[in-house]
């Protein structure tokens, strides 16, 4: 089964409707996620909205290939 990305809208859209009372079963099996992604995209992204969200992504992948970069630097200076 591939796996289905979310896009920022997508996400907030979706805590959005749990906010307005939709149940966390009904949003798992409507949207095809698993109840832990569904759970991790409340705890980290909870409140936010689709702009704050896109933020949170663009950073969170900023860091991603910065730490990259720097441990391809490290191992390059040994």
């Amino acid at each position: 089964m591939k796996k289905k990305r979310f896009s920022p809208e997508q996400i907030a859209a979706i805590l959005k409707e749990f906010d307005n009372g939709k149940s966390a079963q009904e949003i798992v099996r409507e949207y095809g996620v698993s109840k832990a992604a569904f759970y991790k995209w409340r705890e980290r992204y909870g409140g936010m909205n689709s702009e704050e969200l896109k933020k949170m992504k663009a950073l969170e992948e900023e860091n991603r290939k910065l730490k990259h970069m720097y441990a391809e630097l490290a191992l390059d200076l040994r």
